[in-house]
């Protein structure tokens, strides 16, 4: 095959296939990101030189870097320029431009790691965690975490280009799978290093899992043609459009990062433990956006990017619709499992039980439903190479949040807990907002059959509703309920009720997002056995 060549066509895999190669190793990876928390948990104290709070602030600068100057440029602001090089002019060209990009990113980050391995300590002290200088050795451990991982946005930036061009071409394997050694490399760490280095020993852990994730990324590139040009095509109108779109988006990010080392600020002034307790809280909440609502909108991404490339709006309407129907079918039960289930949870991820975690991952839910839905908007936006609307309403938005939770989360309101409100009532604007500007470029993209399905979700999700609350009545949390067994078989009974009520009246209804799902089980059920004679 000639690599200059344009790609010839072969059957890509469809959105659903795609999403539950997501969703499946999502699923672990998850899983595998509860067990590392949940470890950390049980292994460490929350107060003390050694407590957790150090863990997670050590986290939030690199995070911050990587988000801000890296992630904005990988994904949503590059695929669409990959996907139009790719049908255009073959797979020669996507890599001739992911050097590009990789190669100014590489540059950019290791500058990064320089300022992080070096400012470490006054980092944390004045920007991020004020409140730890109380504690001079616990602001040295998370200082010696931060150093250890001062070189990990470089890897992840490194993979994220890499498996953007992965995505564009159909492969999302090595995508899905990367993660899950990265959250293997820290849970080791914990056992490793706890009972010698202690909690430092997790930075360790973190920067081999980066470098980890980046082999497992590049294994990926077997029989896609990669070649790396040490060069920058400056010159390039393609490079230049990625470069143009590239600060807004990245800046979009940022402003979440920048959100997140307020909050983190905020919650360490609250006292010790709040950082940690509401990092536990924020772990449970992500676990479903990233498991829905990144994973359905990655397998869509390249799809909606296919079709604009192809001069085909109809079908790009037709394709965002389907999918955000899904997403809000599957989210609608999901929110009301996590709600019901808050203290399920916040116990089986902090062992010892706790009220805070409780409350914190309560006020949240909401947050969930609307960043899963956040997900997908926002790719309606990215597919037409507009980063800069998104950029601004989260300029608008991020404000709001600060504000809103510098006044929620006083001691005489509701402590750590308004971090969490104002998350969510953040989350709701955000989506609103964007999704009046969507009706405004495109009065026929919210039509009558979408209304009707959200309307009929709804419906459905008041008998989810009152499927939860029976079981929870039924098999109420005790304050003896430890372990995996005990607390998750409750979990798994009330959460497969509420589901399969869900399902059922679905059906019932004809709501078309729930056929497939009724079609696959029948499938499974009813298949016949073969027996030999």
């Amino acid at each position: 095959m000639n690599p200059t060549a344009p790609a010839t066509k072969k059957k890509r895999p469809t959105i659903s296939n795609v999403a539950t190669l997501l969703i499946a190793t999502s699923l672990i990876g998850q899983l595998l990101g509860f067990l590392r928390t949940k470890f950390v948990n049980g292994n460490f104290p929350v107060h003390g030189p050694n407590g957790t709070d150090a863990y997670f602030a050590a986290f939030i600068i690199p995070d911050l870097f990587f988000f801000t100057l890296a992630a904005g440029a990988l994904g949503v602001a590059f695929m669409p320029t990959l996907s139009d090089r790719l049908h255009k002019n073959g797979r020669k060209s996507v890599w001739e431009l992911s050097s590009s990009l990789m190669n100014v990113l590489t540059v950019a980050m290791l500058i990064v790691g320089v300022i992080i391995l070096l400012f470490a300590e006054p980092l944390l002290r004045y920007v991020v965690a004020p409140g730890m200088a109380k504690n001079p050795e616990q602001l040295q451990n998370a200082a010696t975490i931060m150093r250890f991982i001062a070189f990990s946005p470089l890897f992840f930036t490194i993979s994220g280009v890499l498996t953007s061009a992965q995505q564009t071409m159909g492969r999302f394997f090595f995508y899905a799978i990367a993660p899950i050694f990265y959250n293997l490399s820290i849970i080791i760490s914990i056992f490793v290093f706890r009972h010698n280095i202690g909690i430092v020993g997790l930075g360790i852990g973190a920067m081999i899992g980066s470098v980890a994730q980046l082999l497992v990324i590049m294994i990926g590139l077997r029989g896609l043609s990669f070649n790396w040009w040490p060069h920058i095509q400056w010159r390039s109108p393609d490079f230049r459009g990625v470069l143009r779109n590239l600060p807004p988006r990245s800046l979009d990010q940022g402003m979440d990062q920048i959100n997140e080392v307020v909050q983190t600020r905020i919650a360490s002034g609250l006292g010790s433990g709040n950082i940690s307790y509401f990092s536990n809280a924020y772990t449970l909440a992500m676990a479903p956006i990233l498991l829905i609502g990144t994973t359905i909108s990655t397998a869509a991404f390249p799809r909606l990017n296919a079709r604009l490339s192809q001069g085909r709006p109809d079908l790009f309407r037709r394709d965002f619709l389907m999918t955000l129907r899904a997403m809000i079918w599957i989210a609608a039960p999901l929110v009301v499992v996590c709600y019901f289930c808050r203290g399920y949870l916040a116990r089986l991820i902090f062992t010892q039980g706790n009220d805070q975690i409780t409350m914190i991952f309560g006020f949240l839910t909401v947050a969930i439903f609307f960043r899963i839905i956040y997900s997908l908007v926002s790719r309606w936006f990215y597919s037409q190479k507009d980063t800069r609307t998104p950029f601004y309403v989260s300029i608008a938005t991020v404000a709001f949040n600060i504000v809103l939770a510098m006044q929620l989360a006083k001691p005489s309101v509701y402590g750590v807990g308004g971090l969490a409100i104002a998350q969510s009532a953040t989350a709701a604007a955000e989506v609103l907002v964007l999704f009046g500007i969507m009706l405004l470029r495109d009065h026929k993209l919210l039509d009558r059959e979408f209304w009707a399905g959200v309307f009929l979700t709804v419906s459905v999700t008041g008998f989810s509703v009152v499927a939860a609350f029976t079981m929870i009545t039924l098999y109420p949390l005790g304050a003896l309920d430890r372990g995996f067994f005990t607390l998750g078989s409750k979990l798994f009974l009330i959460a497969a009720v509420t589901f399969g009520v869900h399902l059922t009246i679905s059906s019932l209804f004809g709501l078309a997002e729930a056929k497939p799902v009724v079609a696959r089980l029948k499938a499974i059920v009813l298949k016949p056995a073969k027996v030999e004679f």
